[in-house]
């Protein structure tokens, strides 16, 4: 009787944590604040004790739909009145500007030289004075403006007008012949196999993987 009830608490668990994160929104993985942070772990833990609560699920289901409209609610109020995101998410802080280090707001943000140093090494700035400025963003992250001179050059810098980029298309994928993507760009199987064979291929099954671009430019990966 026991195992039947765990695994309905199990299955209780899941649906509960799926419904709450799809309420959430994808926040909770691409861009974490504090308050995220912490509320992501909190709720993982209380879905943990959901499924291994026998005697009331109830307890641990009702925290987790509690802290979940919580970091829902406070989602809406920062979207609906942006003053109030300074003091929910934090603010940026200028960490290095202009060959200045402002060790004031690094004391506030909590991070020393080491942990600065080592984020900077982690962007592949290993020399300051490659930095213009230096932003820790409000969810942790270290957003960093080069020097003039050690930006990349663009095509702008060098009066260069080039064609628009686009998105490749997967036209074979591991041996398979995508049809539906052939079709959506005008072409056909006999066009393919015309393709495979200027590169010296038989047929679909020795390629692992085969882009075209827009300008049925064909670029294979050989099966290996």
């Amino acid at each position: 009787m026991e195992f039947i009830k765990l695994i309905g608490t199990s299955f209780l668990s899941v649906i509960s944590l799926f419904l709450i994160a799809k309420i959430m929104g994808h926040k909770q993985l691409a861009q974490l604040d504090f308050f995220d942070y912490i509320c992501g772990i909190t709720i993982g833990s209380i879905a943990a004790e959901l499924a291994t609560e026998l005697e009331a699920p109830w307890k641990p289901l009702t925290s987790l739909v509690i802290y979940g409209g919580v970091a829902v609610i406070l989602s809406l109020i920062t979207h609906k009145i942006p003053l109030s995101r300074k003091f929910i998410n934090g603010s940026p802080s200028i960490i290095l500007d202009n060959g200045k280090l402002y060790r004031k707001n690094m004391k506030k943000a909590k991070i020393d030289l080491s942990e600065f140093m080592v984020m900077c090494r982690e962007q592949g700035y290993f020399d300051l004075t490659d930095i213009q400025t230096a932003v820790l963003e409000s969810n942790g992250q270290l957003s960093i403006l080069p020097t003039s001179i050690k930006r990349p050059s663009t095509p702008e810098d060098l009066n260069l007008e080039p064609e628009p980029a686009h998105i490749n298309t997967e036209i074979i994928m591991d041996g398979r012949i995508m049809k539906e993507n052939l079709k959506r760009m005008g072409t056909d199987e006999i066009w393919l196999q015309k393709e495979l064979k200027k590169q010296g291929y038989k047929n679909a099954k020795e390629i692992f993987l085969g882009v075209c671009d827009n300008n049925l430019k064909v670029t294979l990966f050989k099966n290996i």
